[in-house]
C-alpha cells in the first residue's frame, strides 16, 4: 500500500462511542460516520483511506489499531496532541447522547499534511457526519470538498443527521448537496435536517439543491430508493435476522459507491440492490462491522427491486 495512493478518501471524524451499560458501567466502541464508510470500502477491496485526526491516548490507539486492521492507509491519519472526541450515549432505547470534545483532535486535521500527490490519485471522496458541523474543521472540509470537485474527483455526501445540526447547518447542507455527485439520506435524516415531520416533502427540497445528483434514500426496514433526474428505482431489503443495525447506513453508502466504482456498466436498479444488500449484510454482526463481498452477494438474490 505504501507504494501507491488510495482511490477512495473519506475525510472527517473518527470517534469513540462511550455507551452506558448500567448505572455506573460503560462500554467503549470505535466509530465515526466517514471513518465507517472508509472501512467498508477497504473491506470490499478498494484501496481506501480515512483522512482525519485522532488523539494520542488509549481511545486514539484503539482507532489507529482498528484502522490498521481494516486495511486503511495510515498515512492519512494524523495524531495531534489533543483530547479524544467522545460520543457519550447515556440512553440506548431510544438513543440519547451528547458529544465531548470542544478542542478535540478531530478539529486539528490539516489537509496540507496529507501525502504528496494524493488528490491526483483519488477517484472518489466521501464527506458527511458531524465533522461538517464542528468548526473550524467544517470550514476546512468544505474548502477541501470544493477543491476536490474542481480537480475532477467525484464527491459523495451523507449528512447523517445529529442533534447538533441545527439551523446553522443549513448552509452546509445546501453547499455540500450542490457539490455532491451522490447523496445518501434517510427519512429520519430528512426530518431532522429540515426540522419537519414530512420526509417526502423534505426530500423534494433537498433534491432541488442539485437536481442532477444521484440520491440514495433509505427508509429502514421499508427499503430504499435510488433517484436520478426523472428516474427512480425501489428495493425492499432481504429478510434477515437482525443482530445489530449500527453501521447499516454507512454500509449501504459504501455498497453503492463500490458498485458505482467497480460495476459502472450496471443499471441503477442493480446499484440500488447492491447498496441494500450491503446495508442488510452489516446487520448480521454486532457493531459497525463492514460487510464482506461474500455476505453481500449471498443477500443479492433475495433482494427484490422494481422501477
Amino acid at each position: 500500500m505504501l507504494n501507491t495512493l488510495p482511490e477512495f478518501i473519506a475525510p472527517g471524524e473518527a470517534l469513540t462511542d462511550l455507551i452506558r451499560t448500567g448505572p455506573d458501567s460503560w462500554h467503549s466502541r470505535v466509530g465515526g460516520a466517514t471513518w465507517n464508510v472508509a472501512r467498508v470500502m477497504a473491506g470490499l477491496g478498494v484501496p481506501s483511506a480515512f483522512a482525519g485526526a485522532i488523539s494520542r491516548d488509549c481511545f486514539g490507539d484503539a482507532l489507529w489499531q482498528a484502522s490498521a486492521d481494516a486495511g486503511l492507509d495510515l498515512r492519512f491519519l494524523q495524531r495531534p496532541d489533543k483530547s479524544p472526541l467522545l460520543a457519550v450515549v447515556h440512553e440506548t432505547r431510544p438513543p440519547r447522547y451528547f458529544f465531548v470534545g470542544d478542542d478535540a483532535a478531530d478539529l486539528h486535521f490539516q489537509p496540507a499534511l496529507l501525502p504528496e500527490g494524493w488528490m491526483a490519485a483519488a477517484g472518489w471522496a466521501h464527506f458527511g457526519g458531524i465533522s461538517l458541523a464542528r468548526e473550524p474543521l467544517a470550514a476546512r472540509l468544505l474548502d477541501l470538498a470544493t477543491e476536490l470537485k474542481h480537480a475532477g474527483v467525484r464527491i459523495s455526501y451523507d449528512p447523517n443527521f445529529r442533534a447538533l445540526m441545527d439551523s446553522r447547518y443549513d448552509v452546509t447542507l445546501e453547499r455540500m448537496t450542490a457539490l455532491a455527485d451522490v447523496v445518501k439520506v434517510s427519512d429520519e435524516d430528512l426530518c431532522g435536517l429540515f426540522r419537519c415531520d414530512d420526509a417526502e416533502d423534505a426530500f423534494v427540497r433537498l433534491r432541488a439543491y442539485h437536481p442532477d445528483a444521484l440520491y440514495l434514500y433509505t427508509r429502514g426496514a421499508e427499503g430504499a430508493s435510488l433517484h436520478q433526474g426523472g428516474q427512480a428505482w425501489t428495493c425492499r431489503p432481504p429478510s434477515i435476522a437482525v443482530v445489530d443495525s449500527v453501521g447499516a447506513g454507512d454500509a449501504s453508502m459504501g455498497g453503492l459507491l463500490y458498485s458505482l466504482m467497480r460495476r459502472p456498466e450496471h443499471p441503477g436498479e442493480s446499484h440500488l440492490r447492491f447498496a441494500v444488500a450491503a446495508g442488510a449484510a452489516a446487520c448480521l454482526a454486532v457493531g459497525a462491522t463492514p460487510p464482506s463481498l461474500t455476505a453481500i452477494h449471498a443477500l443479492l438474490d433475495p433482494a427484490q427491486a422494481g422501477a
